[in-house]
């Protein structure tokens, strides 16, 4: 239980790339804040952190691991959070609300691209970022090179470390911390001493009378170093490094002081963004909190996890929900440590708590003491990346799955379900394959139903490429009245900048040009809708035609046979006859891949791009690393995720958007159509 002021409170994510040491990290500090009797181990499943089977079983971060613990007059409230790409939405959504970021980086691989996304989220959220060079007492550990690396993709004049690893590999003995240890071995006073000449230069330039002091030769006092180290850490001026090893619990101790001393408050960021206006940090006023998480916990049922901004909120009390003008009635407030919950009396700035049973409440929504609050802005997750069409093992069982992946959705927004309408198929979206067989083996395990997963199929579109004309003539006699209707279309291409960008679009025009009253206005409806009903289904392989202008130019009726449905029958014979002569296309969703990887893997992601009909736009390098731009159609990228983590080693990764449609080419047109055909026998 928090036992200390606001000013002391500290509130941080743990971030990185997968197997950087992050779970140990924080198992770690656990420990020696007396948390824990032992130390837990993510190979021994015993983590505090990666409690949950599915961890124990992979071995490594699925989920946020929210924990919390004393040090010294402090007192943190921190999240483990995953290193793989596929469960990035989790990552950001802790660092969107953490007043830090702590990166650590394997000492032997140095910078990948959990370190970069991790590092773009916090520069996103303009929130102090620190480093910890970790596992330097593996025998391939470079201190010096990793170093180097995270000084020239983020800055040799802001990333400036704050120990110093004395040895390495098996010889790692200890670390110097630049500013506060006095006896320095010799093998490392060069570059401490530059470390620190760096730091008091950066210092004095956060504040003019310190720079003039500075200058003059006159010596900073150590609490002029303090609040200049504060400011320029806020400011992004400086971003502390240390260095140790996890595994061996050397260089913690420094690095958990720091975090104490370096790292700002809850009551020190700049004002919090909402959707009109901003919050102001304070322990006093109306409380409010944001709600980034919610669990299903097996026993106590959903908790929803909130991080408090302003104010205080107390249990047993009613709050509001702003986002959704609602109450909710709160029950215990419970400060997490892994699966451990200890109730609390009351919750203030930086602190994360979990609230069970919540009626009303779902992710990205603010809760308030008082309804006059500033309702707080949401997250941006990222997109899914993989799609599977979603079938049911056992028949009947579809709608079971629904409500399964409907519960998994409001734990994980980055988890998409929609019904396409066009292929009749139920479409599961995910950030890559771990993702969505995570997702798959909780609705075995949680919710008892088992799913079978296929490559979904592409929504293809039907265009014309010239002017085509019918007649069309719907006549019917039956006893009484007949029915009589007819209509003479002319289609033609949509001009260029009037053709719809959107995926799924359903892009036309519909013009009429019937003088003389051979078609009767009142009638005119009826044929734009069998036009419109007609779009749905095209000649080629029964898909939605788009880009296309339908004019009725001519027609005729009778007084007494004539009807709305005749003409809308009539205009649906016009229109398919009318497509057959204006040659008709088959068009292909492109996909635009923005992928990024390291620069060694550059021959093996051209030839697979080449291989799926892809075309490379651009290149650039972005901290460190090679990003390509690619458009690719979306028949070729269904596997895509899977591809790209076998050729980089899991050290690349993509972020994809629907672009355009393009004419698929004429031998895969065939392949297509006689597909198309096969399923409608079927049916």
């Amino acid at each position: 239980m928090k036992n200390c002021t606001t000013e002391r409170v500290r509130n941080f994510v743990v971030a990185g790339h997968f197997g950087c040491g992050k779970t140990t990290l924080s198992d770690l500090m656990l420990h020696k804040s007396g948390v824990v009797n032992r130390v837990g181990s993510v190979e021994q499943g015993t983590s505090v952190s990666d409690f949950r089977p599915e961890e124990h079983e992979k071995r490594s971060s699925i989920y946020n691991g929210v924990l919390n613990c004393p040090w010294k007059e402090h007192h943190f409230f921190f999240i483990d959070t995953p290193g793989y790409a596929d469960f990035f939405g989790e990552t950001k959504a802790a660092i969107s609300q953490a007043d830090a970021v702590l990166l650590v980086v394997d000492a032997v691989n140095g910078i990948d691209m959990g370190t970069i996304r991790a590092w773009k989220a916090a520069a996103e959220y303009n929130i102090p970022r620190m480093f910890f060079i970790n596992c330097l007492d593996r025998d391939q550990a470079k201190f010096d090179e990793t170093l180097a690396q995270i000084q020239q993709n983020y800055g040799a004049t802001t990333c400036i470390p704050f120990t110093v690893p004395v040895g390495g590999g098996e010889s790692l003995s200890s670390v110097v911390h630049v500013l506060r240890d006095t006896e320095i071995p010799a093998e490392v006073e060069e570059n401490v001493s530059k470390c620190k000449e760096s730091l008091m230069d950066t210092i004095a330039e956060s504040d003019e009378d310190l720079m003039n002091k500075y200058l003059e030769g006159e010596e900073l006092s150590e609490s002029e170093i303090s609040a200049g180290l504060h400011e320029a850490i806020v400011s992004g001026d400086i971003v502390p490094v240390f260095a140790g090893s996890a595994s061996r619990d050397i260089g913690v101790e420094q690095l958990m002081n720091g975090i104490a001393n370096l790292l700002p408050s809850p009551l020190m960021g700049p004002p919090v963004a909402g959707r009109e206006g901003e919050l102001g940090r304070s322990d006093d006023g109306a409380g409010v909190g944001f709600v980034f998480k919610t669990i299903s916990d097996p026993f106590i049922g959903q908790l929803t996890l909130m991080r408090v901004y302003s104010g205080k909120f107390a249990a047993d009390s009613d709050v509001f929900n702003l986002s959704r003008n609602n109450r909710e009635r709160f029950g215990s407030l419970l400060h997490l440590t892994g699966k451990e919950q200890t109730a609390v009396d009351t919750a203030g700035p930086g602190e994360i708590v979990a609230i069970a049973k919540l009626k009303h409440t779902a992710v990205n929504d603010t809760l308030a003491t008082a309804s006059g609050a500033v309702e707080l802005a949401p997250v941006e997750f990222p997109r899914p990346t993989l799609s599977y069409a979603v079938y049911a093992v056992k028949s009947g069982e579809e709608e079971k799955i629904a409500a399964g992946i409907t519960r998994l959705i409001e734990e994980d927004p980055t988890i998409k379900l929609e019904r396409n309408p066009e292929t009749h198929e139920t479409v599961l979206s995910g950030m890559g394959d771990q993702h969505i067989q995570n997702i798959v083996h909780r609705l075995r395990d949680t919710f008892k139903v088992e799913v079978d997963l296929r490559t979904p199929k592409v929504p293809y579109r039907e265009t014309i490429t010239d002017t085509g004309s019918a007649v069309y003539r719907h006549k019917k006699q039956t006893g009484g009245h007949g029915q009589f209707a007819e209509v003479h279309l002319r289609l033609e291409p949509l001009p260029e900048e009037s053709r719809q960008s959107e995926q799924g679009g359903q892009s036309y025009e519909f013009a009429n040009e019937v003088v003389g009253g051979n078609i009767p206005k009142n009638f005119i409806p009826a044929v734009e809708k069998g036009v419109v009903e007609a779009l749905a289904k095209g000649p080629l392989a029964g898909c939605r035609v788009i880009d296309v202008k339908a004019v009725v130019y001519d027609g005729k009726h009778h007084p007494v046979d004539s009807s709305e449905m005749a003409f809308k029958i009539a205009a649906r014979g016009a229109f398919r006859d009318a497509m057959q002569s204006a040659r008709p296309q088959l068009l292909e969703p492109i996909m635009n891949l923005r992928i990024m990887f390291p620069e060694e893997y550059m021959g093996d992601i051209s030839g697979d791009l080449n291989s799926r009909r892809g075309r490379i736009l651009g290149m650039t390098r972005e901290e460190g690393m090679q990003v390509l731009n690619a458009d690719v159609p979306m028949a070729e990228v269904f596997n895509y995720s899977n591809q790209l983590r076998s050729i980089t080693q899991g050290r690349g990764t993509f972020d994809m958007t629907f672009e355009r449609y393009e004419a698929v080419p004429a031998n895969l047109t065939q392949q297509i159509q006689a597909q198309a055909a096969k399923e409608q026998e079927e049916e």
